[in-house]
């Protein structure tokens, strides 16, 4: 049924999305087909292996349409995809050749509610799409580079698949505790991965993360298990909203599961250093006593800052902290009416751990985390 509220444009395209839905391995295929066919000189800004890019372009597109409505969150998701856009080489003149691709596979899949009046309403909608983007790009062109390079400077390998990465840019990298970046490595070029700051920013200028090595996963696997000091990654420009507002007293309830604890910690860091005593409770999930590999840096920091509870949750027990689900072992305390909620981790732990939270009576616009941008939004 279609939302009484919606604009007409946005009733179309959501209809061509539900059509196409079924299909989109195939809608994906087409499109690039038919980019790299009709724009051959393209095919150089993508990943020699496509499935490592796959469907990223495109459902960030399909994402940004999706959400046309809602005109203050499309407007900062297609401003950081613009400049996100800058470390892959994409320059304005390209965008028409993507919208030329994008509006053919949709014609095709969704042939039965493509008409005049839909490709109409495609048009005007990729249309502001591109122009937000182009000039999120041209904008961010006056003041910082597409990418910086960043030589490793230790690796620090904590378990047999997670290792604390830090590196060195060639030149500053203005960041806000909370925040992420995308990450290339010299074995796998072009292709990006989004990976959280690990610190608030340090007076040396140095850069920490934390990655763990999934199956399949090409960079995290580099990184974990190949990467050394003197290797040069690249890095594109920091992008999030999981940042502490310091206008306000609230305190901040913390949860971090797995690799997800390295942006936690830099909130944390970053509390501190603005030296303001609020109360930070902080749950730290990981499935077994021994993939808390950060254990011992956070409870340093709780030793250091009587305003910090740190407290670990272990799935799979016995276990010296608590025992089960990350989101029910945030229930048994509170009450959080006071505390802005932050959420980092697999998006599993962020979709259930959001719904608990929403019910322990913390209103969804005080819960930050950045699973929109990771799921739907990670080109990088």
């Amino acid at each position: 049924m279609d939302d009484p509220n919606a604009s007409p444009d946005a009733i179309l395209v959501r209809r061509t999305l539900a059509e196409i839905a079924p299909v989109s391995d195939q809608v994906t295929s087409y499109f690039y087909s038919l980019l790299f066919v009709r724009h051959p000189d393209l095919r150089g800004l993508f990943p020699v292996a496509m499935d490592a890019q796959r469907d990223r372009l495109l459902k960030a597109l399909l994402t940004a349409a999706e959400h046309m409505d809602s005109p203050a969150v499309l407007t900062g998701y297609l401003r950081q995809l613009g400049r996100g856009h800058r470390k892959y080489g994409t320059q304005a003149t390209h965008y028409p050749a993507v919208g030329e691709a994008l509006l053919g596979a949709l014609s095709r899949y969704a042939a039965s509610s493509w008409d005049d009046e839909t490709e109409g309403a495609w048009v005007r909608t990729y249309t502001t799409i591109s122009q937000i983007m182009i000039d999120a790009a041209a904008e961010n062109e006056l003041h910082a580079p597409a990418w910086w390079q960043a030589e490793v400077v230790s690796h620090d390998l904590r378990t047999s698949d997670i290792a604390v990465v830090t590196v060195r840019p060639d030149q500053p990298y203005p960041f806000v505790a909370g925040q992420y970046t995308s990450l290339e490595t010299p074995w796998w070029p072009r292709v990006w991965r989004h990976y959280s700051f690990a610190s608030a920013p340090r007076p040396d200028g140095l850069l920490s993360f934390h990655v763990k090595a999934v199956p399949a996963g090409w960079v995290s696997n580099a990184l974990v298990h190949h990467a050394r000091p003197g290797d040069v990654l690249r890095l594109g420009p920091p992008a999030g909203s999981m940042t502490v507002d310091h206008s306000t007293d609230n305190g901040l309830l913390c949860l971090g599961g797995g690799t997800g604890i390295a942006p936690i910690k830099a909130l944390v860091e970053d509390v501190a250093e603005h030296g303001h005593r609020r109360p930070v409770q902080v749950f730290y999930g990981a499935r077994h006593d021994e993939d808390l590999y950060d254990i011992e840096t956070m409870l340093r920091l709780q030793s250091a800052h009587p305003w910090l509870s740190v407290r670990p949750v272990v799935a799979e027990g016995p276990s010296q902290g608590l025992t089960g689900r990350l989101p029910e072992a945030v229930r048994e305390y509170g009450p959080w009416h006071e505390y802005d909620a932050f959420l980092s981790g697999p998006p599993g732990m962020i979709r259930s751990s959001l719904d608990a939270l929403m019910g322990a009576g913390i209103p969804s616009e005080r819960i930050r985390h950045d699973s929109l941008e990771e799921l739907v939004g990670a080109i990088g």
